[in-house]
């Protein structure tokens, strides 16, 4: 098994988080006997600051020669005044764009260890696992034409989705939901938008290609809703650009934290994965970061581009049991307790580090009898 993977660790929060993922990745090489080839490259404001653009093109080169790109998190405060189009999330637009992924990949899920971490109350989210399928490379965000006119004191975006892109990103959708619990929940706003009123035809017409999954329709500001009420209701989410970056960040109060949350973007030419936390650069180099959402980032590294479904599910028992024994970074430390067990970035990684490679022990002793 060869795997090449270009780490563009970024700013803030980024680098720290991306080093505990990327020594979670070598060691399951290393377990495994699989070959993982690592090189690094510049993104966001690091890029800004080295070479004076948000994606250079060795970076974009490189990521375009890799299996997959792990990607830690861009921004910071001190890039604000720069024109949109030179700052860091810039570089991380152009970057999606460039590989070509359009679904982007969201589990929320509760883990029962973190239960008290949410506002939800326990019953409400007990046993939830939704996974988001957010279409990423059309909508407002990619819509043509958009511009502030500053003089005229008006400004304007287009949200403008074709068929052919929502079928591609509804069959991903459909084919997840299948090796899931066959139930999709398609979200839009059909009763005020033309392009929602196509997202729901295209949608339902797909649909008939896969009778095994359960299909029905939410608008989103109902969806918002229902998340909150009844998460446990809901499989896979299939929604446009906008409504799927909202709803998946809000779906974070299920875990209790955006920083266990990762993120994967398929279907291009070559994958994109990251947390889906933010770069925090007020704590950024403190060691107080949650390492787990690039850690789990990293299994679904393994699974959507390495077909490595063992190690991938390896790695997310390992997180969870460091949760049951107690272990939180600063961000999940609610209670008196919990304080008692909080551990640094590195120290969380390496705790996960050393649980992971007894599980892969014990499985490999196991295949040997």
């Amino acid at each position: 098994m060869k795997l090449k993977v270009l780490v563009v660790a970024g700013d803030g929060i980024g680098p720290e988080v991306t080093a505990e993922a990327s020594r979670i990745l070598r060691s399951v090489a290393e377990l495994g006997g699989y070959e993982f080839e690592f090189r690094e490259a510049l993104i966001g404001g690091a890029a800004i600051k080295a070479q004076g653009t948000p994606l250079p093109q060795a970076t974009l080169d490189g990521a375009l020669e890799s299996d997959a790109v792990l990607l830690g998190a861009v921004g910071g405060n001190e890039f604000n005044s720069l024109p949109p189009d030179k700052r860091p999330e810039a570089g991380l637009l152009q970057i999606r764009q460039a590989l070509g992924g359009f679904a982007n990949l969201r589990p929320a899920f509760a883990h029962p260890a973190l239960a008290a971490n949410s506002p939800l109350k326990p019953e409400v989210i007990d046993g939830a696992d939704i996974l988001f399928v957010r279409e990423l490379l059309g909508g407002l965000y990619f819509g043509e034409p958009r511009q502030w006119d500053r003089e005229a004191g008006s400004a304007w975006n287009t949200m403008r989705y074709t068929r052919d892109e929502v079928i591609r990103v509804a069959r991903v959708a459909f084919e997840l939901a299948q090796k899931r619990r066959k139930k999709l929940t398609s979200v839009d706003k059909a009763n005020v938008l033309e392009v929602s009123q196509l997202w729901r035809a295209t949608v339902t017409e797909v649909a008939k290609d896969y009778p095994d999954v359960t299909l029905d329709h939410q608008y989103v500001d109902a969806m918002s809703m229902h998340l909150m009420n009844t998460p446990r209701s809901y499989d896979v989410v299939l929604t446009e650009n906008l409504f799927g970056d909202i709803l998946s960040d809000e779906s974070a109060v299920i875990t209790g934290s955006l920083g266990m949350l990762p993120s994967a973007t398929i279907g291009g030419q070559v994958n994109l994965y990251e947390p889906v936390h933010g770069s925090a650069p007020d704590i950024a180099g403190k060691g107080l970061a949650n390492p787990l959402g690039a850690i789990l980032t990293a299994a679904m590294l393994l699974r959507h581009s390495g077909n490595l479904e063992q190690d991938a599910a390896a790695i997310e028992t390992a997180v969870r049991k460091v949760l049951e024994q107690g272990y939180r970074t600063a961000d999940l430390a609610r209670s008196e307790k919990d304080k008692k067990m909080v551990l640094s970035t590195q120290e969380m990684g390496k705790q996960v580090h050393e649980t992971l490679n007894e599980i892969i022990d014990r499985r490999q002793a196991m295949h040997a009898v």
